[in-house]
């Protein structure tokens, strides 16, 4: 008998008549190749709902234009289908800014590309739902979650209605889900009724027009918002408000004769919550279906990196991270991960290179407010910007000795932070002189011996006008980290990069914003290769601008490139050095007196 806890999770009929199964209790279909690590979703909830006591089963990136045999291989589970489009949202994942098709996954072995359809999550809930009516389906994931309410999608540009009501699905679980997930479970087991699920927390559902709670926020209707651009922008700000802080009002939408209704969410995980679902027994490896020749791209660039810390509390416009996730940070254990670190150093193919040990930002480790009362009633988007919250503690010392004893493990000889950092939390000053020199080792520790080679940071853009818009920090923080930088590296002999990203064509960025990031490019001599063109995403506040043309906090007009001239055109600004993009200087000169002279007059 193979053992269960070493297994992977079975995703043929053969494998669980393995395991001596007649049926699984939960089948969970995926978009991505399954992977048992931490850093795949599907995986952690299989193996949550596995603790729990349940067999789970799962079908990963099935053919959905054949005869369906995929869907219906391992029959139909005891209790529920859980569907993901995978790690990402199946469109940001097949096409480009400029809606250029892909060529390639890197969530699929050997990176194929067309393993998963366009709006994943509908196609795999529809034909679910066609095959076994009767069974719940339940949306979860990042693609379901940001798609939860009326949203404006990018690649329709149009608003399209809650997924539940395109999916047909039964229920939706947005957010990090393992605490939702393991509660249906066991309701469902109990009452095999999916309407007993109904008032779990962080999970949504299509209810009735007279189900009503007095502290119910009620959003204008799907129908309402495709008429106005303004209604829709006053839901986001709803939606933001209570969503991140610690609400526990229901959200409402009503869509012709239903109701949308979205359950608060839960707390963020304590430590202890934390470390059990990272305890975990994963096998951190691809299922056994996948040959070695078949390299799943994502896995290869994680396999060797340890998730520290979930949340964000930097709110930037463009990021569903916070969203997501949530605003407050949940943090692991220095003990759980120095033992997660230890697991990998034991097994057969590792090399001694740790590849990260971070979260959505390396170092927001363990941060939260000094007064936690003050945080639950805070309706600040961001801890971060325009300032750092007096009330945010910012110190790294927790961080710090994690590296330190890290560093000390057996087998391990490199460590890299790949995720990056959030320079404008560690090189704030702070009136605690032990904190900003807890701060400065922590830099200095971090560039000579975490970098490996390149260390990524995301400035995003250098005009205050656009930062603003981004709810990104100043530029001056940049270049104040660079000097940093460099200074180490001089102190330790060290020839390493440090690697900013930026975006164009975000709303409210013009051809001068542009102008004036090239020159401060040109000005420290960076090249970039690589650039980013702004994506509408759902559920994000520069998607709102981008569609409504409007900040919808103050009511500001805004311009927004959205012809694929204009785009072309900011992204350009970027290869300031290529002979094609050069102007003349008498050119370069005329343009920065007309902008200087505009300005004036504002």
């Amino acid at each position: 008998m193979v053992n269960n806890t070493t297994l992977s999770f079975p995703t043929s009929k053969k494998e669980m008549q393995t395991l001596g199964w007649q049926a699984a209790d939960i089948i969970l279909v995926s978009g991505d190749a399954f992977v048992d690590h931490p850093s795949f979703g599907t995986a952690v909830i299989a193996r949550v709902l596995e603790k729990e006591g349940f067999k789970v089963a799962v079908i990963p990136q099935p053919n959905w234009q054949d005869d369906l045999r995929d869907f219906k291989k391992l029959g139909k589970p005891n209790l529920f289908f859980g569907v993901s489009a995978g790690n990402m949202d199946s469109m940001i994942n097949h096409y480009t800014a400029a809606k250029r098709k892909r060529s390639d996954d890197a969530y699929t072995a050997g990176g194929k590309a067309g393993q998963r359809p366009d709006y994943a999550s509908n196609v795999y809930s529809n034909i679910l739902k066609q095959l076994y009516p009767e069974t719940p389906v339940i949306l979860g994931g990042i693609e379901a979650s940001m798609r939860r309410f009326a949203h404006y999608d990018f690649w329709q540009d149009k608003i399209l209605n809650s997924i539940l009501i395109s999916s047909k699905a039964d229920l939706l679980v947005y957010g990090m889900g393992e605490q939702s997930i393991r509660e249906i479970a066991k309701q469902l087991k109990e009452t095999n009724n999916i309407k007993s699920c109904y008032n779990i927390k962080q999970c949504a559902y299509i209810g009735e027009i007279d189900d009503i709670q007095d502290s119910d926020i009620e959003l204008f209707s799907f129908q309402e918002v495709v008429k106005d651009k303004l209604k829709y922008a006053a839901n986001f700000v709803k939606i933001e408000n209570e969503t991140n802080y610690n609400s526990n009002k229901r959200i409402t939408q009503i869509t012709e004769n239903k109701k949308i209704i979205v359950n608060p969410a839960f707390p963020a995980l304590s430590e202890k919550e934390m470390d059990e679902i990272y305890d975990l027994p994963y096998t951190r490896l691809p299922h056994q279906r996948y040959s070695k020749k078949q390299a799943i791209p994502a896995y290869e660039m994680i396999k060797n990196s340890v998730n520290i810390h979930r949340g964000c509390f930097g709110a930037c416009s463009f990021c569903t991270i916070a969203a997501h996730q949530g605003k407050s940070i949940a943090s692991r254990s220095k003990k759980s991960i120095l033992n997660e670190l230890q697991k990998i150093a034991e097994m057969p193919d590792f090399k001694g290179h740790i590849t990260d040990i971070g979260g959505p930002s390396a170092n927001m480790y363990k941060m939260q407010g000094f007064d936690l009362n003050i945080c639950k009633t805070c309706k600040r988007p961001s801890c971060i910007f325009p300032s750092v919250c007096k009330n945010l503690n910012t110190s790294h010392e927790e961080l710090l000795n994690l590296y330190q004893d890290a560093l000390k493990i057996k087998g391990i000889t490199k460590i890299s932070i790949g995720s990056g950092i959030r320079y404008d939390i560690a090189i704030h000053e702070t009136k605690n002189p032990k904190t900003n020199k807890i701060n400065q080792k922590y830099l200095e520790l971090l560039i000579s011996k975490f970098v490996s080679g390149r260390l990524k940071v995301a400035p995003e853009h250098c005009s205050p006008e656009v930062l603003k818009l981004m709810r990104k920090t100043s530029f001056s923080g940049f270049k104040k980290l660079r000097k940093i930088f460099f200074n180490v590296n001089d102190k330790y002999e060290l020839n390493q990069q440090i690697i900013p990203y930026f975006i164009s064509s975000h709303p409210g960025c013009k051809e001068e914003h542009m102008a004036e990031l090239a020159k401060e490019l040109k000005s420290i001599g960076y090249k970039p290769e690589q650039v980013q063109s702004f994506t509408p995403t759902p559920m994000t506040l520069s998607t709102v601008m981008y569609y409504t043309g409007i900040n919808p906090y103050t009511g500001e007009k805004l311009y927004i490139a959205k012809s694929q001239k204009e785009k072309d055109k900011q992204l350009s600004y970027f290869f300031w050095y290529k002979p094609e993009n050069r102007k003349s200087k008498k050119e370069r000169t005329n343009k920065n007196i007309s902008i200087k002279n505009r300005n004036k007059t504002r």
